[in-house]
């Protein structure tokens, strides 16, 4: 069992999303005490864990299944995985999921994502210089069907030595989304992700581009269930895709100096179906490892729109400027 809580330190001069300040910027991280985990476990089964309850899930890098743990209130699933690994370097986890419990707290109206969701997702690690990951996902939202949907894809991560000290990074994904259960709309959208990089003795520089592709400018592919703060830009600008489409290209640098890891990493925005720039964002992040048990860390990252207007709602729509510091304590 896992219990969380959530307090501000001080007035609660933010939208919180829950506390009526809907003027202030928004801080999504709710004042409330939660059940975050409750599960049955069962290991009889050789090489097989059950699990049925309230459960924390993270698949692959969390794009489609995450617990967004940036966020002091963590997402987690209501309902049933079954993980096997009883084949040579290969993981299969199938689950049943009827609710999310979001960031948002049983406080939110959106604070739950009641569904049908069935996954099936397999890992094989045993290539030399890589892991290849084959997923599907079929989400039946019970109150929005229009955005139901089956989602099946393929993913490949790895790093090879290219000499002594110097390794290549790369990462391969495609995914294809369309329409499913109740869903009225006839959906046909794509995904895709190609990141290249080199690893120096631990410094590390990446290119790469995510694409989360448009069906003729009237839906995008979407991932309702993934940790989205950790894709398309830390100031949190596309957590909903536009219509259009997103094709975010971008440019990392990261290492470790005197014990602190810093990182750098640039953003450049356009659209799927048109040829919409959405802008730009440039993001600084340092963290620092006191002993085993406290870390520090601080983050800044900058929005440019870049001029770029589509509706008055739209979050792409405003330059945004976030900061944030923190101090963890892990046990």
């Amino acid at each position: 069992m896992d219990v969380e809580h959530v307090t501000a330190v001080g007035p609660e001069n933010y939208n919180s999303t829950i506390n009526g300040r809907d003027s202030r910027p928004v801080v999504a991280d709710p004042t409330e005490t939660e059940l975050n985990q409750a599960y049955l476990a069962y290991s009889g089964l050789t090489n097989t864990r059950l699990r049925v309850g309230r459960q924390r899930l993270k698949l692959d890098n969390d794009r489609f299944i995450g617990n967004v743990g940036w966020r002091q209130n963590e997402q987690t699933f209501d309902g049933s995985t079954l993980v096997n690994t009883s084949l040579p370097d290969t993981t299969i986890t199938a689950g049943y999921l009827y609710n999310a419990n979001r960031i948002f707290s049983d406080a939110s109206p959106k604070g739950d994502l009641a569904m049908d969701t069935g996954i099936l997702h397999a890992q094989y690690e045993g290539l030399d210089y890589g892991a290849v990951s084959a997923y599907s996902y079929l989400i039946a939202l019970d109150n929005n069907p229009d955005d139901s949907t089956q989602t099946f894809g393929l993913r490949y991560t790895g790093d090879a030595p290219l000499s002594d000290g110097v390794n290549a990074l790369y990462t391969l994904e495609y995914a294809h989304q369309s329409d499913y259960d109740d869903n009225p709309r006839s959906l046909d959208q794509s995904y895709y992700s190609l990141e290249a990089g080199v690893d120096v003795s631990g410094v590390q520089f990446k290119i790469g581009q995510e694409m989360l592709g448009s069906d003729n400018g009237n839906s995008a592919f979407a991932t309702p269930l993934a940790t989205l703060h950790a894709f398309n830009g830390f100031t949190d600008r596309f957590l909903a895709t536009p219509d259009s489409g997103l094709v975010d290209s971008y440019t990392s640098l990261s290492g470790t100096l005197g014990g602190v890891h810093l990182m750098a990493i640039y953003h450049q925005f356009d659209s799927d179906e048109s040829s919409d720039d959405y802008g730009s964002e440039a993001a600084l992040q340092a963290t620092y490892s006191i002993n085993g048990t406290y870390s520090v860390g601080a983050k800044y990252a900058a929005y440019d729109a870049d001029g770029f207007s589509q509706g008055t709602d739209k979050a792409f729509n405003r330059d945004a400027d976030k900061g944030w510091v923190w101090i963890q304590a892990s046990f």
